[in-house]
C-alpha cells in the first residue's frame, strides 16, 4: 500500500553485488513510498554508504551528491584491466616487485588538490548522447576530455603487494577506479581497483549505515520508521537559524527575507537550513549580497517539528 507521506533519508550500507538502484526498490518495497532516489551511484562492485531519500526528501539529492565523499579502495598491482576494476578483462601484466611503498606514498600529492581526471570508458557519462559504457562494450574507444575534481586527501593506509589500500576524501565526479589506473601507470607496473567501499557521503557515515537485513528487520516488526532520518539531516553542513513567524511566511510564499526581519547575518556561509515555529523545518535559504537579503531556494511543506532545529525555534 501506498504511503506518500513518508519524508525523510535512509543511511543505507549497500553491499557488494547489488546496483544502487536495487537498493531503491527495496526500500519502496518495504515502505510503500513511491518517490525514492539514491543520493549517488555506488557501482555494483563497491560497499558502503549509499543516502536513500523517500518523499520531499529527494530534492536534496542534488546537494548530497554535491557534498565530500571518503572512499577507501583496494589497489591490485602488476595487472591492468579495462575497466580499470575487476570487473574488465585483463588488458597488461607487468611485474610489481621492485615497487616499493615510499614510492606509492610520494606519487599521493600529485593527485591532490584541483586535480585534472580523465574518466573511464566503463562509465555512465554521455558521447553524443550515448553512455560510454555501451560504446565500450562495443568495442569502441572515443576520446573523453579530462575534469577537473576536488581531491582534498589521500592516504597509503594499507601496504601488502601487491595489494595496497589507499582512502581518499574527495568531491564529485571523482573516479577511484581511475586514481587505481593512472596510479598504476605511474608506478610502471599497472594496477586496477579490486575493492571499493564508501565511509562517508556528506553527513552520513559508514558507522551509522544500516544493512538491509536489518531494514527488513524493522519493516517485519512495525519500526521501520524509526529508521529513518529527517530530511534536514541530510544539511547538516550547512549552519541552522530559526526565523521569527514572519520571517517564515514570507520565506514559505517564496519571497525574501531582509536582513533586518529575521534572525540570519550575512557572515560566512552562503546557504543556511532555516527552521520556523515549533521547529518546522522550512528548507534551504541562500544569501542574495547584490540585494543584501535571503531568499528562499528550496521551501518543504513538514509538519512535524526536526529533532535538528537550532534552540529558539
Amino acid at each position: 500500500m501506498a504511503r506518500p507521506n513518508i519524508d525523510g533519508v535512509i543511511n543505507m550500507d549497500k553491499p557488494t553485488g547489488a546496483t544502487s538502484m536495487d537498493m531503491v526498490r527495496m526500500i519502496k518495497r518495504l515502505t510503500g513510498v513511491k518517490r525514492v532516489g539514491h543520493a549517488g551511484t555506488l557501482d555494483p562492485i563497491a560497499s558502503g554508504v549509499l543516502p536513500i531519500c523517500l518523499g520531499q526528501a529527494t530534492r536534496l539529492m542534488e546537494h548530497m551528491v554535491d557534498g565530500r565523499k571518503i572512499y577507501r579502495g583496494e589497489l591490485a598491482l602488476g595487472v591492468s584491466t579495462d575497466t580499470y576494476d575487476a570487473q574488465g578483462e585483463a588488458v597488461e601484466e607487468r611485474p610489481w616487485d621492485a615497487v616499493a611503498r615510499e614510492q606509492l606514498e610520494a606519487l599521493l600529492p600529485q593527485f591532490t588538490g584541483n586535480v585534472q581526471q580523465r574518466p573511464p570508458m566503463y562509465s555512465a557519462l554521455k558521447h553524443q548522447g550515448r553512455r560510454l559504457y555501451d560504446l565500450a562494450r562495443e568495442g569502441l574507444e572515443v576520446e573523453r576530455p579530462a575534469r577537473e575534481v576536488a581531491v582534498f586527501n589521500l592516504a597509503l593506509t594499507e601496504w601488502a603487494p601487491p595489494r595496497a589500500v589507499i582512502e581518499a576524501e574527495c568531491g564529485r565526479g571523482f573516479y577511484m577506479r581511475t586514481l587505481a589506473h593512472d596510479l598504476g601507470e605511474a608506478l610502471g607496473c599497472g594496477a586496477h581497483l579490486s575493492a571499493l567501499a564508501r565511509l562517508r557521503a556528506g553527513a552520513f557515515r559508514i558507522d551509522d549505515a544500516l544493512q538491509s537485513e536489518h531494514l527488513q528487520q524493522a519493516a517485519d516488526t512495525g519500526s521501520l520508521d524509526d529508521l529513518i532520518l529527517p530530511p534536514d539531516a541530510a544539511l547538516v553542513d550547512l549552519e541552522a537559524v530559526a526565523v521569527p513567524p514572519a520571517a517564515e511566511r514570507q520565506l514559505r510564499n517564496g519571497q525574501s527575507v531582509p536582513l533586518s526581519e529575521a534572525a540570519l547575518t550575512a557572515e560566512h556561509a552562503e546557504q543556511r537550513r532555516a527552521y520556523g515555529e515549533h521547529g518546522r523545518f522550512i528548507g534551504i535559504v541562500r544569501f542574495n549580497r547584490a540585494q543584501s537579503v535571503w531568499q528562499p531556494e528550496k521551501v518543504f511543506n513538514i509538519s512535524a517539528p526536526s529533532p535538528l532545529a537550532p534552540e529558539g525555534a
